[in-house]
């Protein structure tokens, strides 16, 4: 009787330790607005005299020394864009999509574009 509640208590503590290895991370991207005091690697974009920064797939303006999430800049180009980018093909034309924004490739860059 020892043995089969020892077996159970056994079987218990590997099947909690597994739920808990199996979690997975969820990425969850800041709405516009949202202000931030510091970026991964930014990279300073500018599109019609106004400074953008680029990090991870975000887009930022600059207040002061935070950076305010903002909308991509319609017309914008970037040389790379962000791991994770699904390409989608909307009207017979092919698109590169990220976080709710569209890219079209345009030579070695992509251009924000409105689908």
């Amino acid at each position: 009787m020892k043995s089969l509640k020892l077996l159970v208590i056994i079987i218990l503590l590997v099947g909690t330790t597994s739920t808990i290895t199996a979690q997975r991370n969820i990425k969850v991207y800041p709405k516009h607005g949202t202000v931030v005091t510091t970026l991964y690697q930014p990279r300073l974009v500018v599109h019609k005299g106004v400074n953008f920064h680029f990090s991870k797939g975000i887009w930022y303006k600059t207040r002061g020394r935070k950076y305010i999430v903002c909308a991509a800049p319609v017309g914008v180009k970037v040389r790379q864009l962000p791991l994770g980018n699904k390409v989608v093909v909307y009207g017979g034309r092919k698109y590169y999509a990220y976080h709710g924004v569209f890219y079209k490739k345009k030579g070695r860059n992509y251009i924000v574009v409105n689908v």
